[in-house]
């Protein structure tokens, strides 16, 4: 049987809270403003409960979430976040990792962090950190943090050399695996996929850590729309799957979207298939689409 993951992005889940006194003097104030010019109308709860019904009904294994779940990070859109995450399913059947809207302010995404450490910390339990790694149903996830906190309207993103060091020692670890390795992260690592401003600063080195080892897929979000591109590994080519917003109308972006990824196991061989699952407005459901055998397969070494 195939081992079935979703892969959901930028749920943005509504709706945000009212601010204290206190965050009119922040950076929050700017993000509340925006929220109610423009984005509420975008975010919608009953895409959430249509994306529920979807996942209820694909039933797949595992899910991966690549950040953005609040949008200015107050902690009752955490605590909102934190009651989602739990009517997913268990904390074992679930993979997550923060966005650039989950560090919306400095102090925010350890806090975050703090509450949303049983989806992200890594096997065997001890201190949440990054990057983490999940072994699942043969499958190994791996989990990035790129949210920062920025003072100034900016989104863009950036893993450090602590992080990036540690991804290297953890992907070394996992040398001679035949298991298929997947990393989640936010801002796409991939060049020219966000413009100036949104970008991943050090995308170049999780490049070179990414190709030297045998890594299979990275997924992430942070566009708002699907996106596919390839990175160059050790076992050829690494294919780069963006998702969607989760719980877009489509007004100002894609239409709300995930991704059904299937790895199964012939033999000594593992390929990997995908279906993009997209919310059609008319019918308020989310419909999957033709599946699609990707251009990775792992094998033995």
């Amino acid at each position: 049987m195939p081992y079935t993951i979703a892969h959901l992005s930028d749920v943005h889940i509504p709706p945000l809270p009212p601010l204290s006194p206190g965050d009119w003097f922040s950076k929050r104030a700017l993000g509340l403003f925006s929220w109610h010019r423009k984005w509420k109308a975008e975010h919608r709860v009953h895409i959430l409960v249509a994306l529920q019904r979807s996942l209820d009904a694909l039933a797949p294994d595992h899910i991966c979430i690549t950040g953005d779940l609040t949008f200015t990070t107050h902690p009752g859109e955490v605590a909102q976040a934190t009651r989602w995450l739990q009517s997913l399913g268990s904390t074992e059947s679930i993979s997550l990792v923060p966005g650039n809207h989950d560090a919306y302010v400095p102090g925010a995404l350890e806090q975050a962090c703090e509450a949303w450490a049983p989806w992200m910390t890594g096997d065997g339990g001890g201190q949440q950190q990054f990057p983490y790694l999940h072994r699942r149903g043969g499958v190994d996830i791996i989990g990035l943090s790129s949210g920062i906190p920025l003072r100034l309207p900016m989104t863009v993103g950036r893993i450090g050399s602590v992080q990036l060091e540690a991804l290297r020692s953890l992907l070394a670890g996992l040398e001679g695996s035949d298991r298929p390795c997947v990393v989640l992260i936010h801002h796409p690592p991939q060049e020219g996929a966000a413009r100036h401003g949104k970008e991943l600063l050090d995308r170049e080195a999780l490049r070179s850590v990414l190709g030297d080892y045998a890594v299979d897929l990275v997924l992430h979000g942070h566009l708002h729309r699907p996106v596919r591109a390839t990175l160059q590994g050790q076992r050829g080519t690494i294919e780069v799957l963006g998702a969607s917003s989760a719980s877009a109308l489509g007004d100002r972006y894609a239409p709300a979207h995930y991704h059904l990824l299937e790895f199964d196991r012939d033999g000594g061989q593992t390929t990997i298939a995908l279906r993009h699952v997209r919310y059609d407005r008319a019918s308020d459901t989310f419909v999957p689409g033709e599946r699609e055998v990707l251009t990775c397969a792992t094998e033995p070494h």
